[in-house]
């Protein structure tokens, strides 16, 4: 049997072409591109660990924190390195220990503790909520950046073929196909961009969701000795005598 000696032919309007003809604005569009989706993928994997980390943190809490004797030794069970869940109750504890002085003697204690507990969860959610506009931003511009670049590719396109003088059907639809890769190259930017905001989002609430919980639970078991469990009366309330002696410590 003979060889077979067709080859494929080349194609010219592929990727590779469009690379080599690209002039500097092209270019810079892709650079920008480029940019923005590394940054986008950076945040979806830090946000993702960084989330990780609290569900862990939130899984210890309900299997040591509550079942400890006190606080300090709840604490103790909250392991990690910047745990979330132990600021919050190292917080809480300064916060019933420090009820002292001519300003905060006209709060009462509850009040304190509310507060100092409020600003110690809303500096966790705004750590959560880093980088999220990285990602909506990503999602919401970039196809319109690679819709700028589809535009200056058709433009020079046409002044191409305009100056040539050869209005063929190969001049025209290599350069605009290759034009073309633009668009195809905001949107594979976008896509991931908007699905790991919608991903993250739901997953950043649920966490806010926990942390709200968390520290109901820590504020009423530092006014008033015990905790208020909406899940049931399973839960053990603790002794305000205990309470009282782990604060003090």
């Amino acid at each position: 049997m003979a060889p077979n000696t067709e080859t494929v032919a080349e194609n010219p309007f592929g990727f590779t072409a469009f690379i080599q003809q690209a002039d500097e604005v092209a270019m810079g569009v892709l650079i920008i591109l480029l940019v923005m989706s590394l940054s986008s993928w950076y945040v979806i994997f830090t946000k993702l660990w960084d989330q990780t980390r609290i569900r862990k943190s939130y899984k210890e809490v309900e299997k040591g924190f509550w079942t400890a004797g006190n606080l300090r030794d709840g604490m103790a069970k909250l392991t990690g390195k910047d745990n979330a869940f132990r600021m919050l109750a190292e917080d809480g504890i300064r916060a019933a220990q420090h009820h002292e002085g001519r300003l905060t003697d006209q709060i009462p204690l509850h009040e304190w503790i509310t507060v100092s507990l409020f600003r110690s969860a809303e500096s966790i959610n705004n750590r959560l909520s880093n980088g999220m506009a990285i990602l909506a931003t990503t999602g919401s511009v970039s196809p319109f950046v690679g819709l700028f670049g589809t535009v200056w590719g058709i433009y020079n396109a046409l002044i191409s073929i305009g100056m040539s003088g050869d209005p063929s059907i190969d001049k025209i639809a290599g350069p605009i196909g290759e034009a073309l890769i633009m668009t195809a190259i905001g949107l594979f930017v976008a896509v991931p961009a908007v699905m790991g905001y919608n991903w993250l989002l739901r997953r950043n609430k649920d966490i806010q969701e926990k942390i709200k919980y968390f520290s109901a639970d820590l504020h009423a078991y530092l006014v008033s000795g015990a905790r208020i469990d909406a899940q049931g009366p399973a839960a053990a309330a603790r002794p305000a005598a205990t309470a009282g002696a782990a604060v003090r410590k």
